[in-house]
């Protein structure tokens, strides 16, 4: 069994293996800065409706 990890281990890495690392490593990168551009257009959101929603609840009426 040692001499099969050994010749697994001892191999050449495939070219086309490392490419679609390569390719897959830059795509969840991208995805990631997906993901924290949308959390923060998310909390900007987030934080106006809840702004907008205060000066909805006005606690004197509007006329008097």
């Amino acid at each position: 069994m040692a001499k099969a990890l050994f010749g697994h281990v001892g191999a050449a890495p495939d070219r086309r293996l490392l490419d679609e690392v390569t390719r897959l490593r830059s795509r969840v990168q991208s995805l990631e800065f997906e993901v924290t551009r949308l959390r923060a257009e998310n909390d900007r959101l987030a934080a106006a409706a809840a702004e907008a929603d205060d000066i909805l609840r006005l606690t004197e009426p509007a006329l008097t």
